[in-house]
C-alpha cells in the first residue's frame, strides 16, 4: 500500500478493511473483503454459517491474522509492524458467543480486571466505572455475585459491561445470542439496542433478523467469503438485488 492509499485519520471511517483475505489450510474463508465502518454506525453482518462472518469480525482486532490486505483503525494500519496492536485492541471491545467470563472471579472483578491490569484505571475508579456499566445492563445488584451461577443472559450482559469498562471506541458482537435460551435473548438485544441509541459504533454478526432490520444503519450479507450485497435495512430486507440474498432471507424470515 502506498502513502497515497493511506486514509486520512481526520476523514477516515473508524474501521476500514481493504483487500482482506484469510484461509485455513486450503480453504479460503475471506476472499478480498473491502468494508468501511463509520463512527457511530451500527453495521450488522448476516449470512449462512460458514460464509466468513465471524472470521471477518475476528480479523478486525487481529484475533485472526489476515493472510493479505489491511485493517485500518482510527487511521492506523493494524497490519503494520510498528503498530502496537494491544494498545489499539483496548479500544475495540468484543463480545463473544460463549461469554468468556472468569468463573473464579465475581462479577465486579470480571469487569475491573482488564482496565486495572492494563493500567487504564486505578482499582477504585475501575470499580466505580464497572458499577455504572453493570447498572446500565440491569445488573446493579449482581456486582458481587458468583459469575458461574448467573444465567446465560446475565453472563452475556456482564460480558457487555466488561467490554464497556475499557471505554472502547467500537464494539464487536459475534453472535451474542446464539448460546442463549430463546426466552432470554431479548434481554441481551435490548442492551445492544440501547448502546446503538447512545451512539456506540457497533459491528454485529447475528442471525437475529429483527435486530438487523430494526436497529442497523447498514446490513452486509456475506456469502461464501465475499460481500454479496450491502445497504440500508429497508433495501436489503425489502428489495434485495442478489438472488442469494433473497434465498437467504426467505429461509430465515420464514423460520
Amino acid at each position: 500500500m502506498t502513502a497515497a492509499d493511506t486514509p486520512n485519520a481526520a476523514q477516515a471511517p473508524l474501521i476500514s478493511v481493504q483487500g482482506l483475505r484469510k484461509s485455513f489450510g486450503s480453504h479460503e474463508v475471506l476472499k478480498g473483503i473491502d468494508l468501511d465502518v463509520a463512527p457511530g454506525e451500527v453495521l450488522t453482518i448476516i449470512g449462512a454459517s460458514g460464509s466468513g462472518k465471524s472470521t471477518l469480525l475476528r480479523c478486525l482486532n487481529l484475533l485472526e491474522t489476515p493472510d493479505a490486505g489491511h485493517v485500518w483503525f482510527g487511521g492506523q494500519d493494524l497490519m503494520a509492524p510498528e503498530t502496537n496492536v494491544n494498545a489499539l485492541r483496548a479500544d475495540i471491545g468484543m463480545v463473544f458467543q460463549g461469554f468468556n467470563l472468569f468463573n473464579n472471579l465475581d462479577v465486579l472483578d470480571n469487569c475491573t480486571l482488564a482496565p486495572v491490569t492494563l493500567g487504564k484505571l486505578k482499582k477504585e475508579e475501575a470499580e466505580r466505572v464497572a458499577l455504572d456499566h453493570l447498572a446500565s445492563v440491569g445488573l446493579a445488584d449482581f456486582a458481587h455475585a458468583d459469575s458461574k451461577r448467573l444465567s446465560g443472559g446475565q453472563k452475556q450482559r456482564v460480558a457487555i459491561a466488561r467490554a464497556l469498562c475499557m471505554n472502547p471506541q467500537i464494539m464487536l458482537f459475534d453472535e451474542p445470542t446464539s448460546a442463549l435460551d430463546p426466552e432470554i435473548v431479548g434481554e441481551v438485544l435490548e442492551v445492544m439496542r440501547k448502546l446503538a441509541e447512545g451512539g456506540m459504533t457497533m459491528v454485529v454478526v447475528t442471525h437475529e433478523m429483527a435486530f438487523a432490520k430494526n436497529v442497523s444503519d447498514r446490513v452486509v450479507f456475506m456469502d461464501q467469503g465475499v460481500i454479496a450485497e450491502q445497504g440500508a435495512p429497508e433495501k436489503i430486507f425489502g428489495d434485495p438485488e442478489q438472488p442469494r440474498t433473497r434465498e437467504f432471507l426467505a429461509r430465515y424470515l420464514d423460520d
